[in-house]
């Protein structure tokens, strides 16, 4: 994913603006909201953060998935206009991750040749792993799972590629691999390109007591 080349552009899309978040419970969705799951107070700011490859998906899945999460009120965390810097991801990033209570990573051909992805990948499992109320919902878009998980086909290539790379240290690489098979051993969904639908948005299930 790539970093955000103005202020503006990713304000029109960070949908957790503060009048957003001042509305009564009786304007926000009817699935259970971040809100209603904590007592009518949230740690959340957003319900959703999409990580994905955007030459790969900005103008198709993901556009039309966040349309979709969009009018379902889901307030979602997307900002395709990021341009990727080096393999380190923003704090403002980081702490989006951190304030969303759901993570759709959208793994694509190209998903693992940006740096810029897997580290945020790599972010989005560490806070999964430290935090039992972050979900993370993986999609597979024109790529087997098992390409993800072992890092075969286009992801090997693109690891090959990583691993010559003398920026780029051994454990790094290692930490990327672990956070690609973490994810990918999730439950998912694979989409083609001849199936075009959109999954229906992630269902907002008060977490257990």
């Amino acid at each position: 994913m790539e970093a955000s080349s103005t202020s503006s552009a990713s304000g029109n899309r960070r949908r957790a603006t503060d009048d957003e978040s001042s509305l009564s419970s009786s304007k926000r969705p009817k699935l259970s909201s971040p809100a209603s799951a904590y007592g009518g107070s949230s740690r959340w700011k957003y319900d959703v953060f999409l990580s994905f490859r955007g030459e790969d998906t900005r103008y198709n899945f993901t556009g039309h998935l966040y349309a979709a999460l969009d009018r379902k009120s889901i307030l979602t965390f997307m900002d395709d206009e990021r341009l990727e810097r080096g393999t380190q991801i923003s704090s403002e990033l980081t702490k989006a991750i951190e304030e969303s209570r759901f993570s759709i990573v959208i793994f694509s051909k190209n998903y693992a040749s940006s740096t810029w992805c897997l580290e945020e990948l790599a972010k989005i499992v560490e806070f999964m792993e430290t935090n039992n109320n972050h979900t993370v919902i993986p999609v597979f878009y024109n790529v087997e799972p098992s390409d993800v998980r072992k890092q075969k086909g286009e992801f090997k290539k693109a690891f090959d590629k990583h691993q010559q790379n003398p920026k780029i240290d051994s454990d790094k690489i290692q930490r990327w691999r672990a956070a690609l098979e973490r994810a990918a051993n999730t439950v998912g969904d694979f989409i083609s390109a001849g199936r075009e639908a959109v999954p229906p948005p992630p269902p907002l299930i008060d977490p257990p007591i």
